[in-house]
């Protein structure tokens, strides 16, 4: 039976025979192909409307809605479509919320309960705040409405009550400075990076440097993979990283070292922080709070302000660097990984300070930073990564359009829900 079995019986054979009835078949099947490809490509100002919204909102629009941004569409005005889409509640507690979601634990997963640092990403996009001081502003975001816990240093009450009661997020969460709620000194407060949610993944045991890495590939979509570099100095690795491990020096300098000469220096940054609770009544920390040495606070181990943590198998390599403060610099500004946009539109930025405020800020104020966001926003509304070379020309030009509109994130779902209607 040939590809044209469900055609009527006829009498005879085309001339030709099989490879005829084959070419045609492929043929219908091309024509099928590019009847359901133009369909999408030249969808009607309901239809696209209707995509849009279920792409930006994560849920179906009203008809009211829909003859608003239909009418929007059909007027040329996609951005005022995208923004009628934007002021849908579950845009902040569907769309953003899942996006933001995986950022905050280490299983990256999407069904960890909302948080001080998901609330904070959500309230920022929604007020159309600078995207990049999530990473380093003396910010953080609770709500206002009555009847629930206040919000705690030790426990997460407050958020999964707002949640669990399904309260508005676009209406009710509000700014607030950071330090006046979670006793951080000001100058040492790095928005969602010293959330309690980030403290509590990223800065509980270990070394500190898991919130490195995560920041990174939460925020520049690289992991330590990507910037792998060998040629780099390493006089900032530590003592816990052995200089031969299995006995063979070669497999330090052809693979660790490609990933501790730049984060060592800039994980140095994290020095006074952690994430402290009752490990025996408590051992998986759900009440614990985040901690930092302040001026003037000195750890009996380390005999300086820094955490006791930065000591950790400090026998494997004794000669390895000791961390004596929180001084940091980005060795990633040479070599393979400038290419990164360290300072883009940032001149002002050394590439080197004090503390986790001035090296986040470092990260944010990078070209990667910014494109990372666009990607990130076209993967949800687009439903696929940026693929061929018009997709990633279109990242770089929502790219640019990003930094021209202040990096308010809201831009980027207008750019790329315009660019995927018909997709």
């Amino acid at each position: 039976m040939n590809n044209l079995s469900f055609l009527p019986p006829h009498t005879g054979s085309p001339k030709g025979g099989p490879l005829l009835s084959s070419l045609i078949a492929r043929f219908a099947t091309g024509l099928l192909v590019f009847a359901i490809s133009s369909s999408l490509a030249q969808a009607g100002s309901r239809e696209q409307a209707v995509q849009i919204h279920n792409r930006v909102a994560g849920v179906p629009p009203s008809e009211a809605v829909l003859l608003q941004m239909a009418a929007q569409i059909d007027a040329g005005q996609v951005a005022e479509a995208v923004k009628i889409a934007m002021n849908n509640e579950s845009f902040y507690s569907v769309t953003l919320k899942n996006m933001a979601t995986p950022w905050t634990n280490r299983d990256q997963t999407v069904f960890a309960p909302l948080n001080d640092y998901t609330a904070t990403v959500i309230g920022l996009v929604r007020d159309d705040a600078d995207f990049r001081t999530a990473l380093y502003d003396d910010v953080i975001y609770t709500s206002n409405a009555s009847g629930l816990p206040t919000y705690s240093n030790s426990n997460n009450e407050h958020y999964e009550a707002l949640e669990n009661l399904g309260i508005s997020l676009k209406d009710t969460l509000v700014r607030r400075t950071q330090s006046t709620i979670n006793g951080l000194p000001a100058s040492a407060t790095s928005g969602i990076i010293t959330s309690r949610a980030a403290a509590k993944a990223f800065f509980i045991a270990g070394t500190n440097r898991a919130m490195f890495r995560f920041t990174l590939v939460n925020h520049l979509c690289r992991d330590l993979e990507q910037v792998h570099d060998t040629s780099l100095v390493p006089d900032f690795i530590r003592q816990d990283v052995s200089r031969s491990p299995g006995g063979d020096s070669r497999v330090f300098l052809n693979n660790c070292i490609g990933c501790h000469n730049g984060m060592d220096p800039m994980a140095k940054a994290y020095a006074y922080y952690d994430y402290e609770f009752d490990i025996t009544a408590d051992p998986d920390g759900v009440n614990g709070a985040i901690h930092y040495n302040s001026e003037g606070v000195i750890d009996p181990d380390t005999n300086s302000r820094v955490e006791k943590k930065y000591r950790i198998n400090s026998s494997t390599f004794k000669p390895g660097y000791v961390t004596t403060n929180d001084d940091w610099q980005n060795y990633w500004r040479k070599g393979q990984n400038s290419h990164l946009g360290w300072a883009w539109n940032s001149p002002a930025l050394s590439g080197m300070g004090s503390g986790a405020k001035s090296m986040n800020m470092e990260l944010a104020h990078s070209k990667a930073f910014a494109s990372c966001q666009v990607e990130k926003v076209f993967q949800n509304v687009c439903l696929r990564k940026p693929g061929d070379a018009t997709d990633r020309a279109k990242v770089e030009e929502f790219t640019q359009n990003f930094a021209a509109n202040n990096y308010q994130l809201k831009q980027v779902f207008i750019d790329t829900a315009n660019y995927c209607k018909g997709q």
